[in-house]
């Protein structure tokens, strides 16, 4: 929704010097280790936006209310958020995590969700939190609002000066599927890819190597 183009706006320079991981679908045979792919290769955390930005499959959401907090399950990663509902401040600034620290609030029948504290330089707004990733200053706010009976309109908002040279905006309706489950997400138990593309990369080195000899 903004920028008006549709489009991520420009980065800053200093983010433009950041390292973004290889993702999902992406060959390089210049990998060198498993610290050269996105944290969602390497079965760690997509991050807030990576987790509700709709991806190829594994999309569902849960969302349970209890006295003074909600909590939101994603089934991708299986990373829970325990959203504060009572108005206490954020943590320090010394305390940081790959999905931040987020506090909620209701503005009439929209709940507000802030989260800050990020680790820096982790996850970005990518499919699967892939792209540059976002800095130690970045802040979104969530606006989740009930527009039907089977339908929550979700609004994602970005700020984070450090990457980003102006607010990002994003917004989608959330559909409820009757019946849906949220199954375990066994990552590590069939994280194969990563291991096959490091060993392909070693592989084109080697027969690099041999052609050289061979010359």
């Amino acid at each position: 929704m903004d920028p008006p183009n549709g489009r991520l706006p420009e980065t800053t320079a200093e983010a433009k010097t950041r390292k973004v991981g290889i993702g999902a679908g992406e060959n390089d045979p210049k990998a060198d280790s498993w610290e050269d792919f996105t944290y969602y290769i390497r079965c760690i955390t997509r991050g807030v936006a990576g987790s509700i930005l709709p991806v190829i499959y594994g999309n569902g959401t849960q969302i349970v209310q209890g006295p003074g907090y909600v909590a939101i399950m994603h089934e991708m990663v299986h990373e829970a958020r325990i959203i504060p509902l009572d108005g206490r401040p954020h943590v320090g600034s010394n305390i940081r995590t790959y999905m931040g620290d987020s506090r909620g609030r209701w503005e009439g029948s929209t709940l507000v969700v802030e989260t800050t504290n990020f680790l820096p330089n982790k996850t970005g707004l990518g499919g699967n939190g892939g792209g540059v990733p976002l800095s130690d200053s970045a802040r979104l706010v969530e606006r989740f609002t009930k527009t039907a009976p089977d339908t929550i309109s979700y609004e994602l908002n970005v700020d984070d000066e450090k990457t980003y040279v102006r607010p990002i905006k994003i917004t989608f309706p959330i559909k409820q599927e009757p019946g849906y489950q949220l199954f375990e997400y066994a990552c590590n138990e069939g994280n194969l890819g990563m291991h096959n593309q490091l060993s392909a990369a070693r592989a084109l080195e080697k027969a690099a190597e041999e052609a050289a000899k061979k010359k």
